[in-house]
Order: structure tokens, then C-alpha cells, then sequence
């Protein structure tokens, strides 16, 4: 399901849509219309939809389809303008920037990311040190929120999701999360967990590399504008890139058996402490996580 539904937060109008984005109505006399969610896939239309094919390939089809189902109006590349002809439904036509869209889509569902803690990890093998960070900031105090393909979860509560996720699907999530009482969301930032382009206006607190991508700094460091140019996540503004130092490598040595690696809970301390959290409660929290284990 790639839906922002039950989670729109915003009166939205097509005459909104059309001024804010330059977008061409037809007919342009329905600009009062309101629409109460935002779908890419035709499965999830119901009524008050609008609907946004993620696929630049429409036909008519799609549109009776839409139709059917209860779409109050669809949103087009400006090219499909000739392959659907008529409808009985508005029809929007321009070109959205993946930007634009999930601009758009973070708007409708009130800005999620900015009420939470968003910490992203990225990596093609960095779902294990997503768990280990959320498990230390769930003993820090904060209810925690996680978007992995190994699992996804709001709280306790594993949501039903299909893989990898669009920026439909990340807005609602964080959305959820929210209204659930997540103080924090850790984000995966791989393939398996991600599409293209599905991180446009999440904004992120904190960002860090996986311990196994890369060896040196200046090849993690283009490593991760690469990842940022794909997933679509600004690495300016208030965001801050963490990594491992002298501090927490010391603190995460003291916590664990000398024999234990210890470059993953490293890895945590440090993101936590780049996020405000006092030392004296990173250290607590390390007593209480030693004690429990």
C-alpha cells in the first residue's frame, strides 16, 4: 500500500495544487474540490483520492480504473495529456520534481519529521546497528519508531509494509509514529529498505555512516553525498553527520567485555551525543543496557 490517507493532516484543494505547483487543471472550474488522501498505486484508491500513478506510463485504463474506486481527481505527467483523452474525474497535468512531490507529501501530512528525532543510517549492511541504536534510545527514555526492511515499527507495533519503501510510504510511516507517540524514528538507508528518491523532505537530525562502508574519510564522505543524491536527503540546515571519536569508543569499551567489538555501540553513542544527549545519561543508559543484557 503506498498511501497518504488516514494520516493527511491538511485541507488540500486542486485549486491549491494547481497555483502552488503550476500545474494545468482540466476542467478548471473544479479548483474547490478537496481531496482527503494521496495514492501512487491504483489498489489503493478509495474515495476523496487523489491519485498519482507512479508509473510516467498512463492509459486510459488506469484512469476508469481510478474512477471505479472513487478517485476524486488524478495527477499527470504533462505527456499523458493525449493517451487518457476524456474523464469524469479532474485531471491535473505538469511536471512534478521528486522534491516538489515529496515536498508535497510532507505538507499533507503535517511535517511529521519535524516533531520527531529522525536519525538515519546508512549502508547496505547497517540493519543490525539500526536495532541496537533504537534498543539504546528506547533505554535512553524516548518511545522509538523504526523504517527497515527487516522489520518496521511503530513502538511495539510492526507495521505492514511493502519493500522498498516510496516517499508515500515514509510520509505515512513517520506520520504514524508520530501520532503513536514516537519521540524518535531510526531510518535504515539501503536498497532493501528504500526507493529512489524516498527521503525528499524527511528532515533528518542526524546521519551517519555504517562502520562498513568505506575505509578512509574522504571515500565515506562521497560515499554518503552519493547515498544523499539518491535517496534524496539534504545533508545542510541543521543536520548533523556523525561519526565514531575518542569519546565514545572510550565510552562503549567501558560498557562491554574486552573482547567484544565495540565500533557498533560506538557508532550509537556518538549519534545520540550529536543529538544533545547529555553524557551523564549515555553513561546510565550503558549501566542500565549492561545490567539488562
Amino acid at each position: 500500500m503506498s498511501a497518504l490517507s488516514e494520516s493527511i493532516s491538511r485541507r488540500l484543494t486542486l485549486g491549491q495544487l494547481k497555483g502552488r505547483y503550476g500545474l494545468t487543471l482540466v476542467p478548471d472550474f473544479a479548483e474547490p474540490v478537496t481531496v482527503t488522501s494521496l495514492v501512487d498505486d491504483l489498489p489503493s484508491v478509495r474515495p476523496g483520492s487523489l491519485y498519482v500513478p507512479a508509473d510516467q506510463q498512463v492509459d486510459q485504463g488506469m484512469i476508469e480504473e481510478a474512477e471505479r474506486r472513487g478517485a476524486y481527481a488524478a495527477l499527470l505527467p504533462t505527456s499523458a495529456r493525449q493517451q487518457v483523452g476524456r474523464a469524469r474525474i479532474p485531471l491535473l497535468f505538469g511536471t512534478m520534481h521528486a522534491w516538489q512531490m515529496g515536498q508535497l507529501l510532507s505538507n499533507a501530512a503535517g511535517d511529521p519529521s519535524g516533531a520527531l528525532a529522525v536519525f538515519a543510517l546508512v549502508g547496505s549492511q547497517v540493519q543490525e546497528q539500526v536495532d541496537l541504536l533504537a534498543d539504546f534510545l528506547h533505554v535512553l527514555g524516548n518511545p522509538v519508531g523504526i523504517l527497515s526492511s527487516k522489520g518496521s515499527y511503530s513502538l511495539d507495533r510492526r507495521l505492514d509494509l511493502e519493500y522498498p519503501l516510496s516517499m508515500f510510504d515514509v510520509q505515512r510511516s513517520l506520520s504514524i509514529a508520530l501520532e503513536d507517540g514516537a519521540a524518535a524514528v531510526v531510518i535504515s538507508v539501503d536498497e532493501q529498505t528504500l526507493a529512489r528518491d524516498a527521503l525528499q523532505a524527511v528532515d533528518l537530525d542526524v546521519v551517519a555512516l555504517g562502520a562498513q562502508e568505506g575505509s578512509t574519510r574522504d571515500m565515506r564522505h562521497v560515499r554518503l553525498i552519493s547515498r544523499a543524491r539518491r535517496y534524496g536527503f539534504s545533508l545542510g540546515g541543521h543536520t548533523i553527520v556523525a561519526r565514531r571519536n575518542e569519546e565514545s569508543d572510550g565510552l562503549a569499551r567501558q560498557s562491554l567485555p574486552a573482547e567484544a567489538q565495540s565500533d557498533d555501540l560506538s557508532l550509537c553513542i556518538a549519534m545520540t551525543m550529536a543529538a544533545g544527549v547529555k553524557r551523564n545519561n549515555i553513561r546510565s543508559a550503558l549501566r542500565v543496557s549492561r545490567e539488562m543484557s
